[in-house]
């Protein structure tokens, strides 16, 4: 006789989802923590001379330093930041990048009060803020002397400039020059301005070479108050330069996130793969359940197995009895007795020997046993 038979492959949607879930939530516990750590300890490249920015060409180095000595660093990063915070008696160390332009924002920093450091200035900017010079020649050499008598050069000695350009007088004004006018200092209506034609020696990786850190201290830490003044964004024309959210996720945190989405993907192939669909297959032999116990059975005798016939008679009883006793499948054996005697009326030592003691010696004795169990479900169930 046969039939159609259904055969279940792979697991349940629930079973998937029960052995899924606590992977997923170390997954997500272990990029929760490395983003973080990534992100705490992730360097901020930043712009140009940017005070925060510890990329070779940052300057948060020399910006640690005067802070470590005492000086008020004040990191400002626009125009409007600068003029709240510009006193007489501050130093404001105008950095040159490709944001510093224009008339208006030149011609509002030349209002600022207090004393001036720029540094590599373009010819505009030199114009408004440092009228007193005008440019000279360029320089290669990688290391200059003072040759002067401005005591902040001739403390730092000699400086690694890697290539500069050179000042020199524009008027009548007395300008003191250094390093053959990488260097120049001049005073006019009260204010130092101070102009220099590198900013190599200021930056994250020039600040080891040679007196480089020192000329840069000497020239930033003369005031108690400095303002930082590198702009990384335009303030003309509407563009507002501000970042994305995206833009301020550090480059590390973005690998570290892509290699672990790699990484779950590969887990749920390997996790969620199934070895096929439901199939409905046509058996070509339906066995009865009688049959393969008799089966079964035949092989215990020829085998002479009246132990592992008993074993197996014993469990299955026990399978279908102890719930009806309201016991769990790991009570013990003297529960499972008191039990079953105090249903069916047995002295609880007939009972255990029933259900768990020793084997069968002959078959007329596995058979009796089994009559025996079979007696004993009945009045379990009838109880």
């Amino acid at each position: 006789m046969t039939g159609p038979a259904t055969t279940a492959v792979g697991p349940t949607l629930a079973q998937r989802w029960r052995g899924l879930r606590w992977v997923l939530l170390a997954i997500a516990v272990v990029v929760g923590v490395a983003a973080l750590s990534t992100y705490l300890t992730a360097p901020r490249p930043g712009g140009r001379l940017e005070a925060g920015s510890t990329s070779p060409e940052g300057a948060r180095a020399l910006v640690t330093l005067l802070r470590d000595r005492g000086v008020d660093v004040i990191e400002a990063a626009t125009i409007d930041d600068v003029e709240r915070a510009a006193r007489p008696d501050t130093l404001l160390v105008v950095a040159q990048t490709w944001h510093l332009y224009g008339d208006e924002l030149l011609g509002r920093l030349a209002e600022v009060p207090g004393d001036r450091l720029l540094v590599e200035p373009a010819s505009d900017t030199r114009e408004q803020l440092a009228p007193g010079v005008r440019r000279g020649e360029s320089t290669q050499w990688g290391g200059l002397t003072p040759d002067c008598d401005l005591r902040e050069a001739t403390r730092a000695g000699t400086v690694q400039f890697q290539g500069a350009d050179t000042f020199t007088a524009a008027g009548d004004t007395p300008v003191i020059r250094c390093y053959d006018g990488v260097l120049v200092r001049y005073t006019e209506d009260g204010r130092t301005v101070t102009v220099v034609g590198s900013s190599f020696f200021m930056m994250n990786g020039g600040l080891l070479d040679e007196g480089n850190a020192a000329l840069a201290m000497n020239l930033a830490g003369t005031h108690p108050r400095v303002i930082w003044y590198a702009p990384q964004r335009s303030e003309e024309g509407g563009d507002d330069g501000g970042a994305s959210v995206l833009d301020l996720i550090p480059i590390q945190v973005s690998w570290v996130v892509w290699q672990l989405v790699v990484a779950v993907v590969l887990l749920a192939l390997w996790k969620g793969r199934r070895i096929g669909p439901l199939v409905a297959e046509r058996l070509p032999v339906v066995v009865r359940a009688s049959e393969t116990v008799e089966g079964r059975g035949r092989l215990y005798r020829s085998r002479r197995a009246r132990d592992r016939a008993a074993e197996s008679l014993r469990a299955a009883t026990l399978h279908r009895m102890v719930p009806r006793l309201g016991l769990g499948p790991t009570a013990p054996p003297p529960a499972v007795a008191q039990a079953v005697a105090a249903r069916c009326n047995l002295s609880a030592e007939a009972v255990s020997h029933t259900l768990y003691g020793p084997a069968p010696a002959t078959d007329t004795d596995l058979v009796n046993l089994a009559r025996e169990l079979d007696d004993m479900e009945r009045l379990v169930a009838q109880s």
